[in-house]
């Protein structure tokens, strides 16, 4: 193992920088169970302690303009520490730069902050500063040269911070204000049905199955005929597969229409939902 790949891992297991993990693993000569002993002597790994609690509290941050949009979502254990100023700044930081670096997970953890070093270099700083675990959960950036994209946040911690937060990206060549109408209201519907894609083939086969999985074995002892058992499961799949794609729900503004219907509604020949995100903390 080469001492790039065993810095790496020392990283991974204490939460230490790469300069300190670099100076560990020489003052090891490349034992890593030493290099962690070193680390933890000199105080830095204290951060690791954390990593292995459960972070579902946090924000979701939205960054950008109706061309090109991100999501971010930062994960911490208490809503209290979601709440803490150098937690919040932390955040907003961050989503901004998530913006610049298209949701780059990799790239964004190099990218210095406004106090020269890195966010990977912060956000272990801020945990040993906090004492909570704290990681960089969900990322998307949506930018369509033909299309503009909407958004809603719901329960907002503070400014562009909240704890669920949708972005819809709309193509059209209209921009009127039925349009941005239409298109703050889908995001606000995005955000309480929580649809799994935008149509039914589109939603991921693993998910499918596993609905598949629990509606036989919910019928496997109902002690109905196997032709009636197939029907019943084949009418489950396909009420499964309506409300849980986008275009075949219920509008929640009007529940007896679906989005598809208020869609074609706005007789606008050219509109279509091109894509969608929703993050929202804990799930």
């Amino acid at each position: 193992m080469s001492d790039i790949e065993k810095i790496k891992k020392l990283r991974e297991a204490t939460g230490a920088g790469f300069k300190d993990c670099n100076i560990a693993i020489k003052e090891s000569s490349g034992d890593l169970e030493k290099a962690v002993e070193i680390l933890r002597i000199k105080g830095i790994s204290k951060a690791s302690k954390k990593m292995s609690r459960e972070a579902k509290e946090g924000v979701v941050a939205i960054s950008g303009d109706e061309k090109k949009t991100s999501i971010i979502e930062v994960n911490c254990e208490t809503d209290f520490v979601a709440k803490n100023d150098d937690f919040i700044n932390f955040v907003k930081e961050c989503s901004e730069l998530n913006n610049q670096k298209n949701s780059n997970i990799d790239e964004l953890k190099k990218t210095k902050m406004n106090n020269g070093s890195s966010v990977e270099d912060n956000l272990v700083a801020l945990i040993a500063k906090i004492g909570e675990k704290i990681t960089i959960g969900k990322t998307k950036t949506i930018s369509n040269p033909s299309s503009n994209n909407y958004q809603y946040l719901h329960t907002i911690v503070k400014d562009n911070l909240a704890k669920l937060a949708v972005i819809v990206s709309l193509e059209t060549k209209e921009n009127s204000e039925s349009i941005k109408t239409f298109g703050k209201q889908l995001s606000m519907h995005i955000a309480a049905s929580n649809p799994l894609a935008l149509e039914s083939n589109l939603i991921d086969k693993a998910l499918i199955d596993k609905e598949q999985e629990l509606i036989t074995e919910e019928l496997k002892n109902s002690g109905k005929p196997e032709e009636i058992a197939k029907k019943i499961s084949l009418g489950k799949m396909n009420k499964f597969k309506e409300e849980n794609a986008l275009l075949t729900q219920a509008w929640v503004m009007e529940p007896k229409k679906k989005v598809q219907d208020v869609l074609k509604e706005l007789a606008i020949n050219d509109l279509r939902i091109k894509e969608f995100s929703r993050v929202k903390i804990g799930e």
